[in-house]
């Protein structure tokens, strides 16, 4: 039976593709990408979070820890990365919320047992399934099974993707992906590597395979002020979704938050971009303003 590592099966969701949506985040991703919003889905194996202003110093974790990878100390971080194995135990025995599991094992059926239950909302609002993550399509066989059963009971398929994967991936569940949210962060390739750690060769090949497809794809850019808000980037991007046809003259913008910082601390990780502006009102216009100037339907996720 085909497993994999689940983060979260997140339901109620209105901004990962149309109507009402219970989106199923994969663990694991090739890009590195500075802004990342959910560094708990960029390793593929499970992992322990610590929390530090929820721990109340009980001492529980340090009693059930089979490895002695918790350290002790009000100052200090809770888990000694090389000695722990995410069994979960001091999850299990924190009784303030301190730490936290990231992944588990999960069977097909079991994604498709929970995202069935709110098939009430995607009736009634056009809403459906969402793979996202991490990367969905390093998990492309676990995602072409599940979405054949949503298939089968008519409910929505919809994939938000990095674009970095091999192109056999994309090609495995189209045919049963009803549309795909392909983000665009950077069309020069070398700047996309300094921010990402990957080139955007193969990105870009997949963006057009994805439009050849005839399959709905909506493009979308992550907005990040001083890395690709510029005039010349601007034109760089429309340009290419020209190249695309007619099909791809959309864009959706997502303005830089820093919504995921909390999740850095509790991975004990570098959060890079602390000192990243929250863009304006204003400034977001002006750059809806000048994609549209260029003949690009540009809206803004809010």
């Amino acid at each position: 039976m085909n497993t994999t590592i689940i983060t979260n099966i997140q339901g109620f969701s209105i901004h990962d593709g149309p109507g009402i949506r219970t989106v199923v985040f994969f663990k694991g991703c090739l890009l590195s990408c500075r802004w990342c919003a959910n560094p708990e889905c960029l390793s593929k194996k499970p992992e322990i979070g610590f929390i530090h202003s929820l721990c109340q110093q009980c001492g529980k974790c340090l009693e059930v820890c089979p490895n002695n990878a918790i350290r002790s100390g009000e100052d200090v971080y809770r888990i000694e990365r090389l000695r722990c194995d995410s069994c979960g135990k001091c999850v299990e025995n924190c009784d303030y919320g301190a730490l936290v599991r990231y992944g588990d094992l999960m069977t097909v059926d079991e994604v498709w047992d929970a995202v069935r239950r709110d098939k009430m909302f995607y009736d009634t609002s056009g809403g459906g399934v969402t793979a996202s993550g991490g990367e969905p399509l390093l998990h492309a066989q676990f995602v072409k099974e599940l979405f054949q059963l949503c298939h089968n009971e008519r409910i929505g398929t919809c994939i938000e993707t990095s674009g970095f994967v091999d192109t056999d991936a994309f090609l495995e569940v189209i045919p049963v992906t009803e549309r795909f949210l392909f983000d665009l962060k950077h069309m020069d390739s070398v700047t996309h590597k300094k921010y990402t750690g990957q080139f955007n060769d193969q990105i870009l090949k997949n963006a057009r395979v994805v439009v050849e497809s005839g399959v709905n794809v909506l493009f979308r850019q992550p907005l990040i002020p001083g890395v690709n808000d510029t005039t010349t980037h601007i034109e760089a991007t429309a340009a290419f979704l020209k190249t695309l046809g007619k099909k791809a003259l959309s864009l959706e913008l997502m303005p830089y938050h820093r919504m995921g910082q909390d999740k850095y601390k509790a991975l004990n990780m570098e959060y890079r971009m602390e000192n990243t502006p929250i863009m304006s009102y204003d400034e977001l216009e002006a750059i809806k303003k000048a994609y549209m100037d260029l003949g690009i339907n540009c809206s803004i996720s809010r």
